[in-house]
């Protein structure tokens, strides 16, 4: 019986993370520990290394993720494990998992197989404690801003129209939508409010698009809280909010070093979601890790319609990157659950249900080619894959001007990966040409339908009257430049998740929208996807356990 991914990381020898940043040329007094296998990288330690020459820039990213897994984040590491093996310097850059969907449906996300991240228990529950600041800055926010009201509400805040909601880091369907302030006159004036999920907070949005402290400040202060009785804006500075949201900020903001199975560096940082926020991990990252290697591997998260877009359009716009590769990885398996066959079924060799649903791919292949980077399509392997299906795969790939390597990292690590790795590194020897979807100065409408016909297929938009509303006073306020972060279902290329392969004679609906004016975006919500998820009948927390000698099991 094949061991599980948490067996296979419990039983692995690890490095003190002291060797690992040895092995990048980092002095042990730049680095911070947090126990042996764990560190942040030191504010010096990132100065130090400024001037340093930019590596290649390589994003992984996949198609619409199904029940039959893709293996997005276990490419990424099996990719950076398959560059050391090949002598090449590389550091991977990833997100931190979110406590929700860990003990909800999703699992971690530290890979898999022999292409994982370690520690993996600690990455996947409380890890350095960058999520439990952000939370706590998410809360004082909303604290001083309910107390600015009880003492006065000198800044005149319509109660009625106040916007920044609490949060909380798990899927916890009943804090959607609450009432506070019941008891006594003490206890605060009564109105609804709401919860969401800490990586769909604006607050983890501005820590991962922040290149530093005075950076991360001043975007803090932009914060959107209320309206006034007027209908200006209040903001998080009127609220004299910033300093201390920093202070709490201050450790949350420096990267995270810690290392794969083959120790690997890897830079774990930040972790907003991609269906509601931007899917990307921090800038101040991936920027590091741009410095400190010849190649950063990094991912953004879900399939390409949401990770990938949002990772061009909006993290490499603020932050003026460009990637010089693009991975977008597929499995059979997920092409075949595209095509009709259900679940139990897809061990089975199916060429016609491959050729139904191989259609997912082929819109994700187009899509990234409209950015001018070059692509590099890879097959997460799988045993029941038969030759003729693999076959198919690569011809298809081929004939539509993407390179094609098979990838078995969940099996054999770092050496499952050079076949990949040289794909790889031969893309990175064509030219770049990396191009943006869409100008800042077009209207906020006008992107979000240039992303839902040209990334979604929709034929059109459908913004309701509400949303128009909203939209209109965002740009009456001046924000009419910024990028748009649409938060839809992950599942389907269409605001349908039961819309699989590639949906057609369809119109995207907005419902909502608003701006996160510190992060610089402006968030359009879509179908019914939701901000603060919920667990399901039987969430992953049921399996989830610790012996007596502190051992988990259950987490995957």
């Amino acid at each position: 019986m094949a061991k599980s991914d948490i067996e296979i990381a419990q039983e692995a020898k690890l490095e003190n993370i002291e060797n690992v940043a040895a092995s990048l040329g980092i002095d042990k007094d730049e680095i911070e520990l947090y126990g042996k296998y764990k560190a942040k990288l030191s504010d010096e330690y990132i100065s130090r290394i400024k001037d340093n020459k930019n590596g290649k820039l390589i994003l992984v990213t996949a198609i619409n993720p199904t029940p039959a897994g893709e293996g997005k984040t276990t490419t990424t590491v099996g990719l950076g494990q398959a560059f050391g093996k090949l002598g090449k310097k590389a550091v991977i850059a990833l997100r931190e998992p979110s406590l929700g969907p860990c003990f909800g449906i999703k699992g971690g996300a530290a890979g898999g197989g022999y292409a994982q991240v370690v520690p993996m228990e600690d990455l996947n529950l409380h890890f350095t404690g960058d999520f439990h600041a952000i939370t706590s800055a998410n809360n004082l926010l909303a604290a001083l801003l309910d107390n600015h009201i009880q003492q006065g509400n000198e800044l005149r805040i319509d109660t009625r129209q106040i916007i920044w909601k609490r949060c909380e880091d798990m899927n916890d369907r009943v804090l959607r939508n609450i009432v506070v302030g019941l008891g006594s006159k003490a206890d605060g004036f009564v109105r609804e409010d709401h919860f969401v999920i800490t990586v769909a907070s604006e607050i983890m949005a501005i820590l991962c698009l922040a290149e530093d402290m005075d950076d991360l400040k001043k975007k803090l202060s932009q914060i959107i809280v209320a309206y006034d009785l007027d209908g200006n804006p209040v903001t998080a500075k009127d609220l004299k909010a910033v300093g201390a949201m920093a202070a709490l900020l201050k450790d949350a903001i420096k990267p995270n070093l810690i290392q794969t199975l083959e120790h690997t560096p890897a830079l774990v940082h930040g972790g907003p979601f991609a269906n509601i926020a931007h899917g990307c991990n921090s800038v101040r990252a991936t920027k590091t890790a741009l410095k400190m290697a010849d190649y950063c591997i990094t991912e953004a998260g879900f399939g390409a319609d949401l990770g990938a877009e949002k990772f061009l359009d909006i993290k490499c716009r603020k932050a003026n990157l460009a990637p010089d590769a693009i991975v977008l990885v597929a499995t059979i398996r997920a092409l075949k659950y595209n095509g009709g066959v259900r679940k139990e079924d897809l061990g089975r060799e199916d060429l016609d249900a491959l050729k139904k649903g191989i259609v997912n791919l082929e819109k994700h292949i187009e899509n990234l080619k409209k950015y001018g980077v070059p692509i590099v399509v890879t097959l997460n392997a799988f045993v029941s894959d038969t030759d003729n299906e693999m076959q198919y795969v690569k011809q298809f790939c081929e004939e539509r001007g993407a390179s094609f390597a098979l990838s078995e990292v969940w099996e054999k690590g770092g050496e499952g990966g050079i076949n990949l790795a040289n794909k790889v590194l031969e893309a990175l020897e064509k030219p770049s040409d990396f191009k943006l979807l869409y100008a800042d100065d077009m209207p906020i409408a006008k992107k979000i339908e240039t992303v839902a016909k040209e990334i979604y297929g929709a034929d059109g938009v459908d913004i309701l009257a509400s949303a128009a509303k909203k939209i209109e006073k965002i740009e009456q306020l001046g924000f009419s430049n910024l990028p748009v972060c649409i938060a839809k279902n992950q599942y389907s290329l269409s605001d349908d998740p039961t819309k699989l392969g590639r949906p057609t004679g369809f119109n995207v609906t907005v419902r909502d929208a608003y701006v996160s004016a510190g992060a610089g975006f402006v968030v359009a919500l879509t179908g019914d996807v939701m901000t603060m998820p919920g667990l399901s009948k039987n969430p992953a927390a049921y399996n989830i356990d610790v012996d007596e000698n502190g051992k988990i099991t259950g987490l995957f």
